[in-house]
């Protein structure tokens, strides 16, 4: 009996472990499943729609950097109240990489692009076949302004330069605010007065602070996280609607064709060369390099406190928002329209045009005869002529007389 019992024992114990078996097997291959049947949906879905919008992270870290600097700035008023208040918010100003404000200035109007719709619908219309999207893709890289020609690029053009402008006139007022500040501190009837004219202090140390240690400025973890968010979802910053035809300033040309890549998914973690080489402006990164040129020339001869607030609101926050206007925003057209009037005007008549007749032949020239041949005669005898006296010197004048001793 006991090997019977031994052999059912061993039977129960081996099915026990394959249902075992069975259950940890069950859910590894229903998981395996699953992931099949998702690949074969997105392998699908790309087929259809090709891939899906990329963008890589240093593009929203350069974005972050820009429009945090750019937000801060416009914070700053006027009505400092301390000279140790004065020398706060020029530490906060001062130490920027131009070049730094000049890329993120591109790569946050690249992502402001790809909150238009429109814009990104339009490219991704070329997604497939893939033939065409490569070549689409190439074409951008070879040259920039191609972006301008696709279809929504008006629409993204327009929310880029609104957008911007936007934080323009916000640098713009900050900056009245605080220059107008260094010029009512030194009125007597300020109570400021007193501190303001006074001389600064530790001049050297604060214009060896403003020329900067040479380091990066580095992002807010936050700030790009929204921004990197906001370029693969199409949404989630405030932006200004408009629409702008080209031609473009060459950032928003560079910003266009960073949002164009994007939508193709040719502007992901793998790209980043092509990213970074369309981040690079001449015009916004000359202007922001010569604004901190500026600051450290007005920093260096000014002397007391008042001095310091002018370098801070022209040199600093003014200037930033004349370079972003000026590489970013395209000047006004003026448009003149042709004169109007609701009086009845008689024009003149045409002129008539009247063929003169033909003109009769002119007369020949008459024909000259040659005159006859004289025969040689007797030389003639010239008339004798009357001499005449030799000219006379005129009359010594009365200067000559005194300086020759003459009466």
């Amino acid at each position: 009996m006991r090997p019977a019992f031994l052999r059912a024992s061993l039977c129960l114990a081996a099915l026990a472990s394959a249902s075992v078996v069975a259950s940890c097997a069950s859910p590894a291959a229903q998981a395996e499943a699953e992931a099949r049947a998702e690949a074969e949906r997105i392998a699908a879905e790309y087929a259809v729609q090709g891939p899906p919008v990329a963008l890589n992270r240093s593009v929203a870290d350069s974005a972050a950097v820009y429009i945090a600097f750019a937000r801060d700035m416009a914070t700053i008023e006027g009505g400092f109240e301390s000279a140790a208040a004065i020398q706060a918010a020029l530490a906060r100003a001062s130490s920027y990489d131009p070049e730094q404000l000049s890329r993120g200035l591109i790569a946050y109007a690249s992502i402001l692009a790809l909150q238009s719709p429109e814009f990104v619908q339009g490219v991704r219309q070329f997604n497939v076949p893939e033939t065409t999207r490569q070549r689409i893709v190439a074409e951008i890289v070879a040259d920039p302004k191609r972006a301008s020609r696709l279809p929504g690029a008006d629409a993204a053009a327009g929310l880029i330069i609104a957008s911007l402008q936007t934080d323009v006139e916000a640098l713009s007022r900050a900056a009245n605010s605080i220059e107008n500040d260094a010029y009512n501190i030194q009125n007597p009837w300020d109570p400021r007065r007193g501190w303001a004219v006074a001389q600064i202090a530790n001049r050297q140390g604060r214009l060896d602070a403003a020329h900067g240690s040479g380091e990066s400025m580095l992002p807010s973890a936050a700030m790009t996280a929204r921004l990197f968010a906001a370029a693969h979802e199409g949404t989630g910053l405030a932006v200004r609607e408009g629409r702008r035809a080209p031609p473009y300033p060459p950032v928003v040309e560079n910003a266009l064709s960073l949002a164009a890549l994007a939508a193709l998914g040719a502007a992901g973690e793998n790209a980043r060369p092509n990213t970074d080489a369309l981040q690079f402006d001449w015009t916004s990164r000359t202007c922001m390099q010569m604004a901190k040129l500026n600051l450290l020339q007005c920093l260096a001869a000014s002397r007391p406190n008042y001095e310091d607030i002018f370098c801070l609101g022209r040199h600093v926050v003014r200037d930033l928002s004349t370079c972003t206007r000026g590489a970013a925003l395209p000047a006004a057209v003026v448009t003149v329209s042709g004169l109007t009037t609701t009086e009845a005007v008689d024009e003149p008549p045409a002129p008539r045009i009247v063929i003169a007749p033909d003109l009769a032949p002119a007369p020949s020239a008459p024909r000259v005869t040659p005159a006859p041949t004289l025969a040689p005669g007797p030389a003639a005898t010239p008339v004798p002529t009357r001499p005449t006296a030799p000219p006379q010197a005129p009359a010594p004048s009365l200067t000559e007389r005194l300086n020759t001793g003459g009466d």
